[in-house]
């Protein structure tokens, strides 16, 4: 039987306060207790059935907590499932996250320019608009500044590949000049390599000049045409060489300030051009929506995947007998509570 959790998470996050709690609990009741000389004076008959429900309450309360536990993982078996052929890409998104993606260029006229508003902001809203009109498809997500990381590796689990985008920012926002956009692709096509979909391709966005890295884009690009690999690039930025940037001061505060900016379309629109993709040059929102909906058009290869499509779920006893030794816990403990008095 094919037992598992739908929220396997859950599990050790809510066991291991639980398992502290009972040690704590258990570890101080044994050391417990008062001294008495005189032994003999001391009635031979037993506490009771009071008594006995106090000495439980502990464990009845744990026992009832590690079943809520279990009963918030969700556990289920499947039921069924059917083999079907979908329409499918890998993609994997390389995101330039440099110090100048906090320029404000992106803004919409009229609309107050904040965090919501930086280019690095506008890229990841868009980028799950994009995500949510590609259900059937191999996601993942790599991030480049100074160094080149994988965020996520090629997912058809959506929901967590957004989550994780969520949590992308700027490491330093003032320091990170650093643009290794070489790096970024580069990595990006190792997340390519063993992909099952014979259509991969790379969507490099970036704003900056490729000015450090172990691979030059060059080299990268080189690699990706041989893999068969399309790299789309989009130059994100009005191109001015003097843009306002939003960055935090020594005290944590937002402020705007005005640097250089500007990218080096030439080479992004020669990664493109090598690898037989597309470079979009991108100066606001409507820009960058659209450039994504013309990307959303591409080449699709049917792919055949097994989905598991009905559960037989078995939370309910574990929540039942959770709930159950809880309450009976607590009832035990008033008991034993109001004798003493």
């Amino acid at each position: 039987m094919n037992f598992g959790f739908e929220m396997p998470w859950a599990l050790p996050a809510l066991a291991a306060p639980v398992a502290f709690a009972a040690w704590r609990l258990f570890r101080r009741s044994r050391g417990t207790g008062v001294k008495f000389s005189a032994l003999p004076r001391i009635p031979q008959r037993g506490g009771g059935w009071r008594r006995a429900l106090a000495a439980a309450a502990p464990y009845l309360m744990v026992a009832g907590l590690v079943s809520l536990a279990v009963a918030a993982a969700r556990p289920r078996t499947p039921l069924g499932s059917e083999r079907k052929n979908v329409d499918a890409i890998a993609i994997v998104m390389a995101v330039d996250v440099s110090g100048s993606m906090c320029a404000l260029d992106l803004t919409p006229r009229g609309e107050r320019e904040s965090r919501e508003t930086t280019r690095l902001a506008v890229v990841k809203k868009t980028f799950a608009d994009f995500v949510s009109y590609r259900p059937d498809d191999l996601i993942g997500l790599v991030t480049f500044g100074g160094y080149a990381s994988t965020r996520a590796p090629l997912t058809a689990d959506h929901e967590s590949l957004l989550n994780v985008l969520k949590a992308v920012e700027i490491p330093d926002e003032r320091d990170e000049q650093m643009t290794a956009i070489g790096d970024g692709l580069s990595v990006a096509l190792l997340r390519l390599k063993d992909a099952q979909p014979k259509s991969k391709i790379v969507i490099l966005l970036s704003d900056g000049v490729s000015n450090t890295g172990a691979v030059s884009p060059e080299q990268a690009a080189e690699t990706a045409a041989k893999m068969g690999v399309k790299v789309y690039s989009i130059g994100v930025g009005t191109g001015a060489m003097v843009a306002k940037f939003l960055v935090k001061d020594n005290y944590g505060r937002d402020i705007v300030i005005r640097d250089r900016s500007g990218f080096d379309e030439a080479q992004l629109r020669g990664i493109a051009r090598k690898t037989g993709g597309k470079y979009f040059a991108v100066n606001d929102r409507e820009a960058l929506d659209k450039a994504m909906e013309e990307i959303d058009k591409l080449e699709t290869t049917p792919i055949e995947a097994e989905v598991w499509n009905r559960w037989q779920e078995h939370f309910k006893p574990f929540l039942a007998a959770g709930a159950l030794m809880v309450l009976l816990a607590v009832a035990a403990s008033v008991a034993a509570t109001r004798r003493m008095a």
